[in-house]
């Protein structure tokens, strides 16, 4: 099966730290990042797509996929 998620955080260390963890995991970037600004926070966003092939395992829609 193949995953997908999309990692957002604030612009930030906690944010690389979130996408170094996923590439740790197995996960592999997809596309290019997104970096806007969040008028109801006031603060600047970063977004991050990953992808995962996982062998052996069917999708399921309540699975975590951060525990994947």
């Amino acid at each position: 099966m193949k995953l997908y998620r999309f990692l957002t955080g604030p612009d930030d260390a906690s944010f690389c730290h979130k996408v170094s963890a996923a590439l740790n995991k197995g996960w592999e970037l997809y596309g290019s990042p997104t970096y806007g600004f969040n008028a109801s926070s006031g603060r600047m966003e970063c977004g991050q797509a990953v992808v995962k092939d996982v062998a052996g395992k069917d999708y399921d829609p309540d699975m975590k996929l951060s525990e994947q």
